[in-house]
């Protein structure tokens, strides 16, 4: 029999994946199937787009818009794809084989574009408590070339260029503008990550607030606003003010507030069943008003029905609808409606003031300082905060709840703490716990002199305690962000030798197989948590992810024969499609690299890489 030669697709650093998902080409995708008819050779004909969207279009010079310095830059870097990966630490993890938190250490905007295909449209509620810009925050610019490497070299992870970490002041004359350029990106990423009916929780004071709704109304749009929620965080007041705040906001935003409405029955407190004493065929009811004070101010409608005039809550069509339907009645003099407790059982109250005592920072200050044995960091949020937004908007087994200004650990606490499975993912930067004076002289904080060199140190020994819980065995895996694993050809022209010896390899030499497999995960959009086993073929360990969906051999020396037991392995699983990825410089020869593809065909196995 003679074998078809076909070369196996390789996944080199210029394969889509090998990258994050390219939203910029899923934007036109996704314009294209609304309408095709605006593309000329694989281009946008913009003045056709318009045509097509006729008295929708505004592009005068005086339309309403809100723009800062630096604002194109950051809707670029949102669009431009990573390369970089999220190598696994299980040493550093808890319970890792069953857990499905995640904790990644990492630049959040890197990180949130590496989750966008295996987390989209995933999260039922983000919660971020960003840098509220007191002109003390840690900042550091990112970089719209290769913010990858920034990161890197900015947390020194790179020996060359390491850049200065600083604050961002407020004397600069870009202030507000470079925390915009640091917001408006990972809020653009993070909304694709939200499910249809998910929800945005943003804490933040009186210095970027009225500038957050902005880009908020932009990116989530301003009908999807919900509330702009009032936490009381002190009890205590200062004096040297003309008022005092004791207060935070938290912004709330729906994907979709039409969906919200939908399903609103689901959400909030638990409904005041009081006052249902009357009782009909239709069963338990209360009287409510149907007019009452201040109607004309209100722009209640007036008019006569049944005999009575007034201001009404409902126009005359809906009155008469309601009281067709028995749900308006005459009682004595007056009209009144009847509102059932069948209707009422399943709804939720919610308010925007917050006002409990146990939501004040000076209690889950107290209460972190308790678990960690030492004040190491300031101003935590209370657990109860994290609670309720659970509570209200995360209810089922299996909703994730995204925090990708992780902190403390505050989000992560919640979720272990949860009766429910409900998982979290955690995102925070290694932050430096010490700070350098105008002197160059190093400020060592009690969390640095604790041994926590970074604030994300601190995030994992808190998830730790909590996760080691004799009543909680629900543990979280730990990542950490890095440059891919893949080997990228960048030769210097006067010293080709090592390139050359690198060209020979596809993976760098310090990462182990389980790196790789991981960033074969995220490349092919599975979730960090997808069920993975080990198992041996022919002496050769294989990766069957997800009961045989995709099965990986990263070993030296296939022959045919592993590639015969991969298949038959598939046919023992039953899987109705299976993708294999094998390391590219792996085969014992280039014929068994050429016949594999072939051997696998046999057994319905057609997409087949190399790494």
């Amino acid at each position: 029999m003679t074998i078809e030669k076909t070369m196996i697709e390789k996944i080199s650093l210029d394969h889509p994946e090998s990258k994050s998902a390219d939203i910029t080409e899923g934007n036109i995708q996704q314009l294209k199937q609304l309408f095709p008819d605006v593309f000329s050779e694989g281009k946008i004909d913009f003045e056709a787009l318009k045509a097509v969207l006729g008295e929708a279009v505004d592009d005068s010079d005086e339309r309403y818009n809100f723009t800062w310095n630096g604002k194109n830059q950051a809707r670029q870097i949102a669009q431009t794809p990573s390369t970089g990966t999220l190598r696994p630490c299980k040493e550093e993890s808890v319970n890792w084989d069953n857990t499905e938190n995640l904790f990644i250490e990492g630049d959040n905007l890197e990180v949130l574009k590496l989750l966008q295909k295996s987390y989209h449209k995933k999260v039922k509620m983000i919660y971020i408590d960003p840098p509220y810009n007191t002109g003390k925050d840690f900042v550091y610019k990112d970089n719209f070339h290769d913010n990858l490497k920034n990161y890197l070299e900015v947390t020194g992870q790179l020996d060359e260029n390491k850049k200065p970490i600083s604050t961002n002041k407020d004397t600069s004359g870009r202030y507000h503008s470079d925390w915009l350029n640091m917001m408006y990106p990972r809020l653009k990423l993070a909304r694709n990550l939200l499910t249809d009916d998910g929800v945005i929780f943003i804490s933040l004071d009186d210095n970027e607030i009225s500038n957050l709704i902005k880009i908020c109304d932009e990116i989530f749009g301003e009908d999807n606003f919900i509330a702009d929620i009032a936490h009381k965080a002190r009890a205590s007041v200062s004096n040297d003010k003309i008022v005092s705040s004791n207060h935070n906001h938290i912004l709330l935003y729906a994907k979709n507030k039409s969906i919200i409405h939908e399903v609103r029955g689901k959400f909030g407190l638990e409904p005041d069943l009081e006052g249902f004493n009357h009782q009909d065929e239709k069963g338990f009811f209360k009287y409510a008003p149907v007019d009452g004070p201040g109607g004309a101010a209100k722009g209640n409608p007036y008019y006569e029905f049944m005999g009575v005039e007034g201001y009404f809550r409902f126009s005359k069509e809906k009155m008469t609808e309601l009281y067709n339907s028995g749900k308006v009645v005459k009682v004595g003099n007056g009209l009144q409606q009847k509102r059932y407790k069948h209707d009422y059982e399943d709804s939720r109250k919610t308010i925007t003031t917050w006002w409990d005592e146990n939501l004040y920072t000076s209690t889950a200050t107290q209460n972190l300082k308790k678990l960690l044995g030492g004040d190491y960091f300031d101003s935590p949020k209370p657990v109860a905060l994290i609670k309720k937004m659970i509570e209200l908007w995360a209810r089922n087994d299996g909703d994730i709840i995204l925090d990708f200004f992780a902190g403390s650990g505050t989000t992560g606490q919640a979720v272990l703490e949860d009766s429910r499975s409900i998982k979290f993912i955690l995102v925070q930067l290694p932050e430096p716990t010490y700070s350098v004076n105008s002197r160059g002289s190093v400020i060592e904080s009690d969390a640095f002199k604790a041994g926590y060199k970074i604030i994300s140190e601190i995030t994992r020994k808190r998830l730790s305690l909590c996760a080691n819980n004799e009543s909680n065995e629900k543990g979280f895996k730990f990542f950490k962000l890095g440059s891919s694993n893949v080997v990228h050809w960048d030769a210097d022209f006067e010293n080709l030798e090592p390139a050359l010896q690198l060209a020979a390899k596809s993976i760098k030499d310090d990462r182990t197989s389980e790196d790789v497999l991981f960033e074969i995960l995220l490349k092919y959009g599975l979730e960090l948590t997808e069920t993975v086993e080990e198992t041996m073929v022919e002496g050769k360990k294989l990766f069957v992810v997800g009961d045989g969906a995709l099965m990986v051999c990263l070993d030296d020396d296939i022959t045919e024969a592993v590639v015969e037991g991969i298949a038959k392995l598939k046919q023992e699983l039953d899987t109705e499609v299976t993708q294999v990825v094998f390391k590219d410089q792996g085969f014992a020869d280039s014929v068994v690299k050429t016949n594999a593809i072939q051997i696998l065909k046999q057994y319905d196995i057609d997409d087949v890489k190399s790494i």
